[in-house]
């Protein structure tokens, strides 16, 4: 089984650039065309979240029309960018997704799996793994056990150095760890929301986030960094289960790097909130 990872979409409904410059709903077109040419195919196409900028049912309208042209089935997932509703509504033909609640679903392929966690919390931009969708996951994993095993989730549950997306991460990684250590089946857990390809050592497995297919995240691991994207490279992760478990692999489409930066009379207020939101981090417990 061969699976492509999408993420971090940001489908806008007018199709003017995002930011003004990042032309998301044409970046998404050029890595489906690439997915499609693919040799051997794809099995299926996982969007692991921010799959459109707003959540809004225009927005879903225009990526339900993008996707439309990928020959692999295509399995859906939320980031906090996303609406719960409005995805549910504009893809009510995908009936993996749960009709209520948490979007947590598992896709089985002989002996493999895929299985999908929803970390998202409406309206905010961090992630969260509690009790309760550390229950969804072992009920997925439990029946699975002689499967090998993917995790996609859109939050990374491990901190990745950058401080201020780490700051809007997945509160409740210590268990998330906990409950994957468990499954020595599980291959991989395969992320989204950082914008650019990162892989750790975690939770006695390996972990991974994919690039956006859109714009990506600047690497500066300095404490003082704050907001730098670049317009590419672009890409997505194929995953290729096999005999010998799981090999993946980062796949660029687009031109090499451009920097640019949000409207400067912006970032104040938008780093401020993310300080915020790491002091937070730091004094909030296991939920």
């Amino acid at each position: 089984m061969i699976i492509a990872q999408i993420s971090d979409l940001h489908i806008v409904g007018d199709g003017r650039p995002l930011f003004g410059c990042v032309p998301t709903n044409a970046m998404l077109s050029r890595a489906i065309d690439r997915i499609n040419a693919l040799t051997p195919a794809v099995d299926a196409i996982v969007a692991t979240g921010d799959l459109v900028e707003s959540g809004t049912p225009n927005e879903y309208a225009t990526l339900r029309t993008l996707l439309a042209a990928a020959r692999a089935p295509v399995f859906l997932l939320p980031g906090n960018h996303d609406d719960r509703t409005a995805l549910r509504a504009a893809f009510p033909d995908h009936d993996y997704l749960p009709a209520a609640g948490p979007l947590n679903y598992a896709i089985d392929r002989g002996p493999f799996a895929v299985v999908a966690i929803d970390t998202t919390v409406p309206r905010e931009p961090f992630g969260l793994f509690d009790r309760a969708t550390e229950t969804a996951l072992e009920a997925m994993l439990e029946p699975r056990q002689a499967k090998v095993v993917l995790v996609a989730t859109h939050h990374p549950p491990f901190a990745t150095g950058i401080w201020w997306m780490d700051a809007i991460g997945v509160r409740g990684g210590a268990r998330f760890a906990a409950t994957i250590t468990r499954h020595k089946n599980v291959e991989r857990v395969a992320c989204g929301h950082i914008h650019r390809s990162i892989t750790k050592r975690w939770g006695g497995t390996t972990a991974s986030v994919a690039p956006s297919t859109a714009h990506q995240l600047a690497l500066d691991l300095a404490d003082d960094a704050f907001l730098g994207l670049t317009l590419g490279p672009a890409g997505f992760d194929l995953h290729a289960f096999g005999d010998d478990g799981l090999t993946s692999h980062t796949v660029t489409v687009g031109k090499p790097e451009t920097f640019f930066h949000v409207a400067a009379t912006q970032l104040p207020a938008m780093r401020a909130a993310m300080e915020k939101l790491r002091a937070a981090m730091a004094t909030t417990s296991e939920p």
